[in-house]
């Protein structure tokens, strides 16, 4: 996604890491813009996952996935409410893996679902 215009898609999100309402700058535009990359990374991920099944998307509200990073900044997936009940459900104990970068107006993110 191009920076600025996910900044204004996300400003409706508040599960991310509580950064939300404030993007007013470049910076944060581009912070924003890699998060919400993520997002829809790993609802791909987690599609691709249930292979034969119909896609999860329509189940799942956006602002239950919340991508959250440790002390050394290295970002992961933490999910909340009606998503976490049905990502256990679908895939059980799997892991998430995630991967985020921006360069110029430009985010991208990949995703991993890893059976556990």
């Amino acid at each position: 996604p191009r920076a600025a215009g996910s900044a204004r898609a996300c400003a409706g999100q508040p599960a991310t890491s509580g950064r939300v309402g404030a993007a007013v700058g470049l910076e944060e535009a581009r912070h924003l813009a890699a998060r919400w990359a993520a997002k829809e990374a790993f609802v791909k991920a987690w599609s691709a996952a249930l292979h034969g099944s119909p896609p999860v998307m329509g189940h799942v509200a956006w602002h239950e996935i919340e991508i959250v990073s440790d002390p050394w900044h290295r970002p992961a997936i933490a999910l909340h409410g009606e998503a976490a009940r049905a990502f256990a459900e679908s895939v059980g104990r799997a892991r998430i893996h995630v991967s985020l970068s921006h360069d110029g107006p430009m985010a991208a993110a990949q995703a991993i679902v890893e059976a556990a």
